[in-house]
C-alpha cells in the first residue's frame, strides 16, 4: 500500500466543456463536463481506489480505517482535501466560500472552504475575478443590489503556470478559456453573488446565496492572488497554509522523489513517465492521479513529467 491508484468523478456543469477529454484522454459522459475530481473522499463524488488489497474501497472508508498507518498522525476524522481539474468553457459564477467555522455554523460541514489555483491552459484574453472593491459592508450592499458588478470586482488576467490562492471569504471566479487544477479544502459549499443572468436546459437561472454570502465575505481585506514562490532546484513551493502545501515539480530523466511520514497527493499535468515504489513500477501520463502514502520507502521516476503535490502536515490535522 505504498501507491493508492484512484478513480475519477466527472461532474456536469452549465459552465463546463470537453477538455477534460481532448486534452487529458479521461472518458467522460456527454454533455458539458467541468469537473473531474481526482482525489475526493466528499461524498458528493469519492474516489474508488483501484490497487492492493483495499481495491474497490471509498477513501473516506481507507481513511477511517487506516488513517495512522497509511496517511499520518492526524486529529481530523474526516479526509481533509479535494483534488480537481475544472475545464471553464463559460464564465464560472462569482462566488465565495465560507471559512471552517462558518461551514459548520451555516451548513453543518466538517471544513471551509480555502483553494489554490494552477493554471493549465488560458486562452488569449482569459481572465479571472479576484476580489471585490468595497471597503465597507454597507458599500458591498450597494453594488450588489445596483447590480453595478463591473465597478465592484477585481479583474486579473492568467496565463498557464500562474498560480492563484483563494482564501475562504474571498470573492472569486474562474473565467472563460481557462482548465485549472485546484486543489481545496474538502468542502463543496458556494455562495453564488452573481450568475449573469444565465439560465440552464431548462430556462430557469440558477440559484443566488446572497444572504449567506454576505455573511462570509472579506470586507476591507483582499489576500494576495499568487503567493512567494520558493524554488530548490526541480521543485518549486507555490504555498504553505494552515490547511495544505502545495508543490510543483519538473521531472527529467532519472529522479528520486523524497519520501514524507505523511500521505502526498499527486497529480501529473504534463508529459509522460515511470513510478517506481519500492520497487514495483507504474506507467503514468498526463491526468494521472494518487497517493503516496507514508508506508512508501524509496520513490523514482524515468520520464519527462511536470507534476503538482498537495500535502498536509500532521501538525495542521
Amino acid at each position: 500500500m505504498s501507491i493508492l491508484q484512484l478513480s475519477s468523478h466527472f461532474e456536469e456543469r452549465i459552465w463546463g466543456g470537453r477538455k477534460l477529454q481532448t486534452h487529458f484522454g479521461y472518458d467522460i459522459p456527454d454533455g458539458n463536463i467541468g469537473e473531474c475530481w481526482g482525489i475526493s473522499a466528499h461524498p458528493n463524488g469519492e474516489s474508488i481506489i483501484q490497487n492492493g488489497p483495499y481495491k474497490g474501497l471509498r477513501l473516506s472508508e481507507l481513511w477511517k480505517r487506516t488513517r495512522d498507518s497509511l496517511f499520518g498522525k492526524y486529529e481530523v476524522e474526516e479526509f481533509p482535501l479535494l483534488v480537481k481539474i475544472l475545464d471553464a468553457a463559460d464564465d464560472l459564477s462569482v462566488q465565495v466560500h465560507p471559512n471552517d467555522e462558518q461551514a459548520k455554523a451555516l451548513e453543518g460541514e466538517a471544513y471551509g472552504k480555502t483553494e489554490c489555483w494552477y493554471v493549465l491552459d488560458a486562452e488569449p484574453g482569459a481572465h479571472i475575478i479576484y476580489g471585490h472593491k468595497a471597503n465597507t459592508k454597507k458599500e458591498l450592499n450597494r453594488h450588489i443590489q445596483g447590480k453595478s458588478w463591473a465597478a465592484l470586482f477585481h479583474r486579473q488576467p492568467v496565463k498557464r503556470g500562474d498560480f492563484i490562492f483563494v482564501e475562504s471569504g474571498t470573492v472569486h471566479a474562474i473565467g472563460a478559456g481557462i482548465v485549472i487544477l485546484e486543489i481545496q479544502q474538502s468542502c463543496d459549499t458556494t455562495y453564488r453573488i452573481y450568475d449573469y443572468d444565465r439560465v440552464d436546459a431548462q430556462g430557469k437561472t440558477r440559484e443566488l446565496h446572497l444572504d449567506k454570502a454576505m455573511q462570509v465575505i472579506h470586507i476591507g481585506k483582499r489576500t494576495e492572488s499568487d503567493t512567494h514562490r520558493i524554488s530548490i532546484g526541480n521543485i518549486t513551493r507555490l504555498v504553505k497554509c494552515p490547511y495544505f502545501t502545495v508543490w510543483h515539480q519538473q521531472l527529467s530523466g532519472e529522479c528520486e522523489i523524497s519520501v514524507k511520514d505523511h500521505f502526498q497527493m499527486v497529480s501529473v499535468i504534463e508529459g509522460k513517465g515511470m513510478l517506481t515504489v519500492d520497487g514495483t513500477s507504474y506507467p503514468l501520463q498526463k491526468g494521472h492521479h494518487f497517493i503516496i502514502t507514508r508506508e512508501a520507502k524509496y520513490v523514482t521516476t524515468s520520464g519527462n513529467m511536470e507534476w503538482i503535490i498537495g500535502e498536509v502536515e500532521e501538525s495542521c490535522g
